[in-house]
This record gives C-alpha cells, structure tokens and sequence, in this order.
C-alpha cells in the first residue's frame, strides 16, 4: 500500500502566488551569488513548502557543500532525501548531523517530512545513535 505524502497545510491560491514570487526572488539572488547561504536555507525552504521536493534537495545538496559540518543542514538534507524517496540517504545524512550536534530528539520523532525514513529498515542505525547520544548526555 502506498504511503501518503507527508501531511503539509494545503497553500491558498494566494499563499502559491506569493510563495512562486519570493522563489523567483531568491533564484535571482543565487543566481548572482551561488553561496548566499541564508538565501540558499529558504529557497530550498520554499521548495519544499512548493512541493517541489527535488529542487529542495539539490539546493539542500549545494548547502551540504557549503557548509559541510552544520548539524541543521544535514537534517534538512535528511528530509529532502526521505521526502524523493532515498531513505537509505536519509539514514545517512541524519547521522551525519546527529554527529555534528543536533539534538533535538522530539521533532526529529515528530517531523513528517521523516516519515517514510522511521518506517524504512535503515533507520535503526538512527534509533541506535540517537540511544547512544542520550546515554552520553545523562
């Protein structure tokens, strides 16, 4: 049985329009400058509010590059890699930032755009990690 996309709030025809303007904006701006990372965080931001889940993960890709040891980037990364469907990935890049410091356990439990990853079999490596972390910290 197929999964159901994460649950997103569904964008009013207005909330599209102003959503497709400031993604127009932001191409510009990273058109110029290709490393404008706070411009590159909500583009690949408002990509994925867009549903446009592989724009966001290259954009999210650019921004792992750019800033290779970022605990929040590689969490992002995590979820755009789940939301395509690259679970294995997902695994992976939410290790990564998992050893780069983020720790925020509850959302990470919580975040739909994750779904699919909690589901999938690799994601054990992460529970195990996450059980390894919190043992450290108490």
């Amino acid at each position: 049985m197929p999964k159901e996309a994460p649950v997103r709030k569904k964008l009013s025809r207005q909330e599209k329009r102003d959503l497709d303007i400031e993604i127009g904006f932001l191409e510009g701006l990273v058109r110029r400058d290709p490393g404008y990372i706070d411009a590159l965080q909500i583009l690949g931001d408002d990509y994925t509010k867009r549903g446009k889940f592989t724009l966001g993960l290259k954009i999210d890709q650019r921004l792992a590059v750019l800033r290779p040891h970022d605990s929040l980037i590689y969490y992002n990364l995590a979820c755009s890699y789940s939301l395509t469907g690259q679970q294995e990935e997902a695994a992976d890049a939410l290790l990564q930032s998992l050893e780069y410091g983020y720790r925020d356990y509850k959302w990470l439990a919580e975040d739909p755009d994750l779904g699919d990853l909690r589901d999938h079999v690799c994601y054990s490596k992460v529970r195990g990690k996450i059980r390894l972390l919190k043992v450290k910290v108490h």
